[in-house]
């Protein structure tokens, strides 16, 4: 099944030639991401972290990358002595990583799972231990890790349901992967159920929560918020609007109903923070054709802003977003009036701010079930239901409080997991006979 495997990868690669040309002409730092996803890492970067026999933490793109900030502070303090290296798939990912995850000893983008490839940057790597965060399951990185007796571990483990569909049609090579995992944690009862339906040994498979709960970079301080404010120009009487992780076809369902809020609170500020980053131009374009005046984040300060308050500033910058919601007074989270199956939910409600979701929740099914069941979260099933339930907060400042508080007890009830993912890490190294406690230089 591995050489079917290959081939296929190696047949997709080539298929990707002229897309793969056309990036490195255009997009900025796409050349370096290449080299080193071939095997090849920058100087500095292999000075760092070569044979030092890592804690290797594998986080795809900026939801995993969150998920794994807590695992990496909580690692550096129990080990502080051991070398954490978190690798990324994505560029996005990759900037993400660097700006929350300081404590790491290096970000490196993960190599294309190719047999010779990556046994070359593992080989770099040497690492004593692997962890997944979430669903990361690359075959021949997974043998590799086998045949070298690395222990691996999934923490955070989330299984969707359209994940689910996939690894379905091949579950003798999806069982083989998984028996290669030492140890999974997952997030819910669920993904539980379904990391073992698709065929992981049941007495590996724990339950230790979700560890986006115990996220601590987007804490803001009072006096953070009212520099915020100022620095977006959000300084009326509001209210403040922030619409996160937006996809094509939601920005014209916000800035309708912005319009609509617009002429019975005439001091009301958006905040769109588009999925997508290069979409921005050309929201910008759709809203400014709509008449309301519109500002790019990455735009203030230069000749496109002119040091008014907009109505709309569009988010079009990494890592900024977690921090933002701390302004809002309601929150709408993208991902779900689309068939993405929607984005996460929980840094708004760390902030104590009220939530509302299109219909597509089934990638965080668990945790809006919770949020919802509370009354931390809306969910509108259309755009008239969405108009409702936003006049509603918006007319009615107590139950924005409630919901609110109500987000805030949720997310301290479930703070935790990341604690239970390194009590289980630490148990796994143990019966590895792995010794953790010092770099070990080669």
């Amino acid at each position: 099944m591995y050489w079917f495997y290959n081939i296929c990868l190696v047949a997709y690669w080539i298929l990707q030639i002229p897309i793969l040309i056309y990036r490195l002409v255009f997009e900025e730092g796409f050349y370096d991401r290449l080299k080193q996803s071939a095997g090849i890492m920058p100087t500095p970067t292999l000075q760092r972290i070569a044979y030092h026999n890592a804690i290797w933490v594998h986080a795809a793109s900026v939801g995993e990358v969150v998920a794994a900030s807590p695992i990496v502070r909580e690692l550096k303090k129990k080990y502080p002595d051991e070398m954490v290296v978190v690798s990324v798939v994505t560029a996005t990912g990759h900037r993400m990583a660097r700006r929350i995850i300081p404590e790491a000893d290096g970000h490196i983008f993960f190599p294309f799972d190719l047999p010779v490839i990556t046994e070359r940057i593992v080989n770099i790597v040497d690492p004593k231990a692997i962890i997944l965060i979430e669903t990361e399951l690359w075959p021949n990185f997974l043998r590799l890790a086998w045949r070298k007796k690395i222990p691996v571990m999934m923490m955070n483990g989330r299984i969707s349901g359209r994940s689910m569909g996939k690894y379905a049609l091949i579950k003798r090579f999806t069982t083989r992967m998984l028996f290669q995992i030492q140890r999974f944690c997952m997030q819910s009862a669920i993904d539980r159920e379904r990391i073992i339906s698709m065929g992981a040994i049941p007495e590996r498979v724990t339950i230790t929560g979700n560890t986006k709960y115990d996220q601590t970079y987007a804490t803001v301080s009072e006096e953070e918020r009212a520099a915020l404010r100022k620095e977006f120009r959000f300084d009326g009487k509001g209210p403040i609007i922030v619409a996160g992780s937006t996809h094509g076809g939601e920005e014209e369902i916000v800035v309708k109903l912005f319009g609509k809020i617009l002429k019975k609170y005439p001091d009301a500020r958006l905040l769109l923070a588009v999925r997508e980053i290069t979409r921005a131009p050309s929201v910008r374009f759709i809203i400014k054709h709509q008449g309301y005046t519109v500002l790019r984040r990455s735009k203030m300060g230069t000749d496109e802003d002119d040091g008014t308050s907009p109505q709309i500033v569009i988010l079009d910058t990494i890592g900024e977003l977690g921090r933002l919601y701390s302004l809002a007074d309601v929150v709408f989270v993208g991902g779900s009036f689309v068939k993405v199956g929607g984005h996460n939910i929980l840094e708004p409600a760390a902030h104590g701010k009220p939530v509302v979701v299109g219909p597509n929740m089934f990638n965080f099914q668990e945790i809006f079930e919770l949020l919802s069941s509370r009354g931390a979260c809306l969910m509108a099933h259309n755009e008239a239901e969405f108009e409702k339930i936003m006049f509603d907060l918006l007319d009615h400042p107590e139950t924005i409080k409630k919901m609110g508080e109500a987000a805030l007890e949720v997310v301290s009830e479930n703070q935790g997991a990341t604690d239970r993912n390194i009590k289980a890490f630490a148990e796994l190294i143990e019966s590895s006979g792995v010794k953790l406690g010092g770099r070990h230089e080669s």
